[in-house]
């Protein structure tokens, strides 16, 4: 799972936690987590944040980890989710120890639910949804009592029976627990442990027409699997009281509950709701579009999982809300393909140059390094002509200060190649525009050195015009055009935040040939353009690539400002 590249981990705040846990003997020594998604949508980058902690931390003691789908929610979840949510755990590096769905306790539950109406400590609602969050009261008021939770325990038995049946329709019935309706918790005020639901599930079928709620199944899950320590994100501290009630009630094991703070990341949406709209409404074009935030997302971008689980390394773990900068991310990822990726050479917007001191027809092979961070990664041939092709931005007719590209007059290296010097632009007469740049080069400066010593101060990047291998380029930037999407007046829609120029597609880009066999997943580092990787919708001799994230480029930022 892990190689050289990957960061150290310090010890959080969670692992303090199991290390008093293990010098007091609380669970005999054992560490088992869980990382429990529900299967309602694909995991996303603050999943990944999960994942991480709760296998990371059975990794590191010795202990174990389990996968247990949360699946309590049957008209939300399916089998693809299911499926995705293992492909991206396996993806990330992790392989559980355990496999299991909170349907595969439904029966448990169900025998549970019955003892605690057996104690006196649950009972059959009639009120409506909406009725009982009239009740429930607010922060600063007590609630009231329904008026059926003083129902015999026969009726609420009877009751619950007949809801098991089917005998009652959708929302006419709950089962709630009896607790203190004037707690200033409110999640102790008679929470709702089933409701009925007249929907197939993917794992039980139809044997089911009520399904736990969250708070009731969690818990007991967790009781049912010996897990250790139960850990969540913040929103569920408030309710480990009512966690640890259940269990107290029923007398079985338990866990330890602990929360942190979950990951919040700037330019983009980490809600399922939102993703599900995003993905429903086609803004994007599914759960794996590589603007999605989602690890299918983040994989079909071009992101490793190494880099991930360094990003995740990185932020740490803490009991505070904050927002991480999409630039750290980005950092992760560069930081990681900068010591792996291959270099090759590609031209997204080329305008030709012709070198017209260089003999036609004649071809000669240079050779290129691959990675200059991975001596071992060794070279490969790349063609020059007479003609070839460069980034449209690297000439300038009228350069402005401190330009060191290619202009009039100017000379620059070619890199791995020669020395040229601009003396001609062509123009197209009816429109103005350039259509070709004539230049000399220095035959003497092959690989890039003068013999009498002069430098250069730019280097840039080019293809051979006859070799060159066409190929689409999707240039993906952040998916939001603001650092929170969130941050819109009342009434305004979030998504009007979306970023417009999320996804820009080159057509014709141009690569250098070696590029002709790359396999889909594959990444490469375009020299001073960026990090890419082929694409799922690449074929051969028509090749996609995904831009990963950007190369820093300093002249930008300079002519930015200017």
């Amino acid at each position: 799972m892990t190689d050289s590249t990957e960061k150290p981990r310090g010890v959080d705040f969670v692992r303090e936690i199991v290390n008093e846990h293990n010098a007091s003997g609380r669970f005999g020594g054992k560490v088992l987590t869980r990382f429990p998604p529900e299967p309602n949508g694909y995991l996303h980058i603050g999943h990944a944040k999960s994942i991480c902690l709760n296998f990371g931390i059975a990794k590191d003691y010795g202990g174990k980890c389990n996968l247990r789908m949360d699946d309590t929610n049957p008209t939300k979840e399916e089998v693809e989710y299911v499926e995705s949510i293992k492909n991206d755990v396996r993806w990330l590096g992790f392989q559980w120890d355990g496999m299991y769905y909170a349907s595969d306790y439904f029966d448990q539950l169900y025998a549970w639910a019955l003892e605690l109406i057996k104690k006196g400590k649950a009972y059959v609602c009639d009120l409506t949804g909406d009725q009982i969050r009239e009740y429930r009261g607010t922060l600063t008021q007590p609630g009231k009592n329904s008026p059926y939770r003083d129902r015999s325990v026969e009726e609420n038995l009877a009751l619950i029976e007949r809801m098991r049946q089917g005998e009652f329709p959708d929302g006419s019935r709950t089962l709630r627990a009896k607790i203190d309706m004037a707690s200033p918790n409110v999640n102790l005020r008679d929470p709702v442990l089933y409701r009925i639901l007249h929907a197939e599930h993917h794992n039980t079928g139809n044997k089911w027409c009520i399904y736990a709620m969250y708070d009731w199944a969690h818990g007991q899950s967790d009781s049912i699997e010996r897990i250790t320590h139960s850990i969540c994100t913040l929103e569920f501290e408030n309710h480990r009281p009512l966690y640890e009630w259940f269990i107290d009630q029923l007398g079985i094991h338990k866990p330890q509950q602990i929360e942190f703070a979950r990951l919040n990341l700037t330019y983009t949406v980490m809600s399922k709701r939102k993703l599900l709209e995003l993905v429903r409404d086609k803004h994007v074009a599914g759960w794996d579009d590589p603007r999605m935030p989602t690890i299918a997302g983040l994989r079909r971008r071009g992101y490793t999982p190494e880099s991930i689980r360094n990003f995740c390394a990185e932020i740490g773990v803490s009991k505070t809300d904050s927002v991480i900068g999409m630039n750290v991310l980005e950092n992760a990822v560069r930081e990681d393909l900068n010591k792996r990726a291959p270099r090759v050479m590609a031209v997204l917007k080329p305008i030709k140059v012709v070198l017209t001191n260089y003999p036609a027809g004649q071809v000669e092979e240079l050779d290129a390094v691959n990675n200059p961070e991975d001596p071992s990664a060794g070279s490969r041939k790349v063609p020059f002509s007479r003609e070839l092709y460069i980034e449209q931005d690297d000439f300038r007719e009228v350069p402005p200060k401190k330009y060191y590209r290619l202009a009039p007059g100017q000379e620059v290296r070619l890199r791995w190649a020669f020395f040229i010097k601009c003396h001609e632009v062509i123009k197209d007469p009816a429109t103005g525009e350039i259509t070709e740049l004539h230049c000399t080069y220095d035959p003497e400066t092959r690989g890039g050195n003068a013999p009498d010593g002069r430098k250069v101060q730019g280097t840039i990047h080019w293809v051979s015009a006859a070799q060159a291998q066409r190929a689409e380029v999707r240039l993906y930037d952040h998916l939001c055009k603001v650092p929170d999407p969130d941050d819109v007046p009342q009434g305004v829609d979030w998504k009007t935040n979306l970023n417009p120029e999320s996804l820009v597609t080159v057509k014709d880009a141009l690569v250098e040939p070696s590029l002709t066999k790359a396999a889909t997943g594959d990444r490469f580092q375009f020299e001073r353009v960026g990090y890419f990787c082929v694409d799922t919708d690449s074929q051969p001799g028509a090749l996609v690539f995904n831009r990963i994230v950007s190369l820093k480029d300093t002249w930008a930022k300079i002519e930015k400002k200017a």
